[in-house]
């Protein structure tokens, strides 16, 4: 059901038609966020753990490495929460996009076709991305804009109703994958994990009850060996590498859906300073709510298969890092160094394509034209932070330029 107020309806459609309303200003804080969080996920082309862990015996090499690389298993780092940040802000601008739709005097039916259309455009792109260098189209459903895709036309629905059905529908999400992986049966006493891609001896194992949340042995694990093989492939899907999954759509719409309760509070008639507290407050809930599903042995905190702890945890983290922008950009007006983030943030799309298609050539092409020599000024184990960096720097270029032609990739 709908919580909206009645609408004209459009004679010809028979669709509501929505009154015009006032455009909402754009939040800068969040473009700044949007941009950081992609320069942060796009740095991964400067190679930085794979250097510092030439340098073992450095403390510093070591923090580093492990800060800017996803955790085996249980647990999170800094680089684990970029795709909750992504999708987080999925949902807080979601409000401010259906405002200006609403200004422009688009109806309902018009939006919810887009919304559709977006959201099988973010699926395929999301293929197509992952099947570079690939034989033949490599149909996986886990990345950042699949996983969006899956859930974005509920997540559209979503924002047409109340908080408070918008806080259940996230609640009955995760408590419903909950059961499912709690009740879902574990593996017969000396089975073979190796037949699933997880070595008998992983230190990472989980044991007693968190074991209904250990790799490729799960219910969404068994699900992809019976989903993913209904498409096209080089060879049979066993199992993920990574222990990824295509159900984590389920538990990270959760995610989404709690962006969508935070743009609800930026767009509220609350004070400046109330809408702060409302998200510190939110967040300090999630961290704590998250931690302590973990500690009690209900539900291992793992961000690879979007555990139901990991999604309040995450959405803690993301919720207080958006308070933290929003108080110094939107209120207190700082815009110090931000302009270099707006303008990735302006365009994360292309960005986020940028990288994914053109780092090999642009670094293949650096090093035609002008050698390995100025890549090496800091010796030859430094290289490819400095290959990275230049790449990097070239995409931001392309960025500006579009910036400053007002060329914004949206889909």
């Amino acid at each position: 059901m709908i919580d909206a107020a009645p609408s004209p309806v459009d004679a010809a459609t028979s669709a509501p038609v929505l009154a015009p309303r006032p455009a909402t200003p754009r939040l800068t804080s969040l473009d700044v966020f949007r941009g950081v969080t992609m320069v942060f996920m796009a740095s991964e082309i400067l190679h930085i753990p794979s250097v510092a862990r030439q340098f073992a015996s450095s403390g510093v090499a070591r923090f580093l490495a492990a800060m800017l690389d996803h955790r085996p298993w249980v647990g999170c780092v800094p680089w684990d929460l970029i795709q909750p940040a992504f999708m987080f802000m999925v949902g807080v601008s979601l409000p401010y996009s259906i405002a200006s739709r609403r200004a422009k005097g688009q109806s309902f039916a018009r939006m919810f076709a887009h919304s559709t259309f977006r959201a099988l455009v973010l699926i395929a792109l999301g293929i197509f991305l992952r099947s570079q260098s690939r034989a033949q189209t490599y149909f996986t459903f886990e990345d950042v804009l699949t996983q969006i895709g899956l859930g974005y036309v509920f997540l559209f629905l979503l924002a047409w109703t109340r908080p408070r059905t918008q806080l259940l529908a996230a609640g009955l999400i995760l408590v419903g994958y909950w059961a499912a992986f709690a009740l879902y049966p574990l593996p017969a006493p000396g089975f073979d994990t190796t037949t699933v891609g997880v070595r008998a001896d992983w230190p990472h194992h989980l044991t007693g009850f968190a074991a209904h949340w250990d790799k490729n042995t799960n219910l969404a694990a068994r699900v992809d060996q019976w989903f993913l093989n209904l498409f096209p492939r080089e060879r049979p899907f066993v199992y993920n590498g990574g222990g990824y999954l295509t159900l984590n759509f389920v538990p990270s719409l959760a995610t989404m859906i709690f962006g969508l309760l935070a743009g609800g509070v930026l767009r509220s008639a609350r004070s400046g300073p109330q809408k702060v507290q409302v998200l510190v407050a939110w967040s300090v809930g999630g961290i704590v709510a998250g931690v302590a599903l973990h500690l009690l042995g209900l539900c291992p905190i793992v961000k690879r298969i979007w555990t139901p702890s990991w999604t309040v945890f995450s959405a803690g983290w993301v919720a207080l890092f958006l308070a933290g922008y929003y108080y110094l950009i939107d209120l207190k007006g700082s815009r110090l160094g931000t302009f270099p983030f707006i303008v990735v943030g302006a365009n994360s799309i292309a960005m986020y394509v940028l990288v994914h298609i053109a780092t090999d050539y642009v670094t293949r092409s650096l090093l035609i034209h002008l050698g390995p020599g100025p890549f090496n000024v800091f010796g030859t184990v430094f290289a490819p932070v400095l290959l990275g960096a230049c790449t990097l720097t070239l995409f931001w270029l392309i960025l500006f330029w579009m910036h400053r032609n007002r060329v914004f990739l949206r889909i």
